[in-house]
């Protein structure tokens, strides 16, 4: 019980700063997961939860959603999603989530010279929409990538999130459906999921709360800096 009410609060804390920036609360979240379920249990856990907060943050910021980047991004995230799912259980994801950390700040880069117009082009997210559900489907999450993608189309915050939202939620959807048809979702996975997607959906209100007060600057310049904190862990933590 203890254990429980320790996860439902760090799944709160973690959602509450995805619901801020887009993305980081399975960075936080997948090393305790693994930690107290095991690295094959978490996965699919962490998938569930996921979606329950990121359907929440679409529905928070669904008057302001960017439809058309988000086609984009999901023409190539979905297949790609499937693909990386199903190579989940025989790719080791140490090189995967290494280079991640290096495209993250890559990105981040470009944004400081400028340079982002490949990137925030129709096909720069159809071909970042597919690395991005290629990663996700095979480690777990991918989230900062597709996250940086989205913050250089400069659109208001609450869009960005929403935005986001919309990719990350389909891709959980699909993991979702591949992870049931092999046997890794269990009653146990589910139970989890659900129970700790919950406390997602209240740091998603809160994550709310706290962008529609940051100015636009610093919202953009927090965002730049849990991109780089996420590179950071990627590269030498992970």
């Amino acid at each position: 019980m203890e254990l429980l009410a320790l996860l439902f609060f760090v799944s709160w804390i973690a959602a509450t700063i995805s619901g801020a920036a887009g993305f980081g609360g399975a960075l936080l979240l997948l090393p305790i997961l693994t930690n107290t379920l095991g690295v094959k249990a978490a996965i699919p856990v962490l998938t569930i939860m996921q979606l329950l907060g990121n359907l929440s943050r679409v529905w928070f910021g669904r008057t302001e959603i960017s439809w058309k980047p988000v086609g984009y991004f999901l023409l190539g995230a979905l297949p790609l999603s499937v693909v990386g799912s199903l190579l989940f259980t025989g790719l080791p994801a140490d090189y995967l989530t290494r280079g991640i950390g290096v495209l993250l700040l890559c990105i981040v880069a470009l944004r400081r010279f400028g340079q982002t117009t490949f990137i925030t082009s129709e096909a720069g997210f159809v071909a970042g929409g597919a690395a991005t559900g290629f990663l996700s489907g095979v480690a777990g999450s991918a989230g900062p990538l597709g996250a940086a993608l989205f913050l250089g189309l400069n659109i208001p915050a609450v869009a960005y999130v929403a935005s986001e939202a919309v990719t990350a939620s389909a891709m959980h959807l699909t993991k979702i459906v591949v992870y049931q048809r092999y046997a890794l979702i269990g009653a146990q996975e589910l139970q989890y999921g659900l129970f700790l997607g919950s406390a997602m959906i209240l740091g998603s209100w809160t994550g709310k709360q706290v962008i529609e007060r940051l100015p636009k600057a610093t919202f953009r310049c927090f965002v730049e800096i849990l991109l780089v904190v996420s590179a950071i862990q990627l590269l030498f933590f992970a």
